[in-house]
């Protein structure tokens, strides 16, 4: 590796990790980046799954005031992103490299959709609810699904984890959005964090790039908290359909 690819290295990094503290998809900035400098795909997204996991810890930590007295709560939530990040990692070492291309851009787009609409429909869920029992359950058997199949997602191929976690969560929760954002950090970080630990036993890793994302990622993870934690509602909602919507572009183009 040459200096100057390093350098592009940490810088795309940062970005990542930036990108994945306030929305997500930050793979969609490191992979290409990898690929381009020629590492081998599976090489360049085993190495980005590592490098990036400082970076979502990171996040998760510079949204702990949104986060304080959700222990138990994402504990819960982060069972089933750790055994979806299990299967995940499984699958991309077991299918073809380009088993998911024609699903993910697909996937992606429901989560953009489900963000958009998530304030009427949430609204609707909550009054339903509170005709009823009068209380918004934070655990259900479809949110927890759902979050395993994200995992799932997640551990095969990390890019947009995080809108659609946000999408799912937006939809089924009444929780404000900068919590939600909090949440979905965390869950991302599970979900990077076990399916980097495993890939570093049984997949072709280069440890250069992983070192060099894992600094920028850990720096761009808590610039990204600040930026993140300071938008208003309606912002944090455009900015995630706007980097969701440039995700399908380049998934659908790459």
């Amino acid at each position: 590796m040459t200096w100057w690819h390093g350098v592009l290295v940490l810088l795309a990094g940062v970005w990542a990790g930036a990108i994945n503290a306030v929305v997500g998809s930050g793979t969609l900035v490191t992979f290409p980046v990898l690929v381009a400098l020629g590492y081998p795909p599976v090489t360049a997204t085993t190495s980005n799954a590592i490098g990036l996991a400082p970076g979502t810890i990171s996040a998760a930590v510079g949204y702990r005031h949104e986060l304080a007295g959700q222990k138990w709560r994402i504990v819960r939530y982060a069972v089933p992103s750790f055994l979806g990040a299990c299967c995940g990692t499984v699958l991309l070492l077991s299918l073809p490299p380009n088993a998911f291309e024609t699903v993910v851009p697909v996937l992606v787009g429901l989560a953009v959709v489900l963000v958009i609409v998530q304030p009427k429909v949430s609204t609707w869920v909550a009054k339903r609810r509170e005709r009823g029992s009068g209380e918004v359950p934070q655990t259900t058997p479809l949110l927890l699904f759902l979050i395993f199949l994200v995992g799932v997602y997640g551990g095969y191929f990390t890019a947009a984890q995080g809108v659609m976690l946000m999408g799912i969560m937006g939809m089924l929760l009444t929780d404000p959005l900068q919590r939600l954002n909090g949440i979905k950090n965390v869950l991302a970080a599970v979900v990077n964090v076990v399916a980097g630990a495993i890939y570093a036993f049984v997949a072709p890793i280069s440890w250069p790039v992983v070192a060099l994302l894992a600094v920028g990622s850990t720096l761009g993870g808590q610039l990204g908290a600040k930026i993140g934690r300071r938008l208003p509602p309606a912002v944090l909602r455009a900015v995630i359909v706007v980097v969701g919507l440039a995700a399908i572009v380049q998934l659908v183009l790459r």
